[in-house]
């Protein structure tokens, strides 16, 4: 599968952002779809997943209660609400896929695809 994150920019701290991701191929529910973060100088971390029907969905404490992943599997897409913006969300975002069945959803090691990035940039 091939992945196409696109919705990153400049906002300021309090500010909304939708990431979206498109995804290739036939099986798109068949995928745990994660985003992650990559700062400057840090590791990449977990920020949201949603299995592939949409029944389950994950986040990661820092962001739990400003963003939101949904899906649509008609159209093959994910995407990433992004609410009450803060400088601290400053990073690269990438959406990536892994088989239900295989992994963790929140290490990045158990994602097969990813996309080739996006950045947010949050201003104080």
């Amino acid at each position: 599968v091939q992945l196409q994150a696109s919705g990153g920019g400049l906002v300021q701290a309090g500010g909304s952002l939708r990431l979206s991701c498109a995804a290739s191929g036939r099986t798109f529910s068949n995928y745990v779809m994660g985003w992650f973060r990559q700062a400057p100088g840090k590791e990449r971390e977990f920020v949201a997943a949603i299995t592939g029907n949409g029944g389950s969905r994950y986040s990661a404490d820092s962001v739990q209660g400003r963003f939101t992943v949904s899906r649509d599997n008609a159209k093959n897409t994910v995407t990433l609400q992004m609410n009450s913006l803060k400088p601290d969300d400053t990073a690269v975002y990438y959406c990536a896929a892994k088989w239900e069945s295989t992994g963790t959803y929140y290490r990045a090691g158990s994602y097969a695809y990813w996309g080739q990035g996006t950045l947010v940039t949050v201003s104080s």
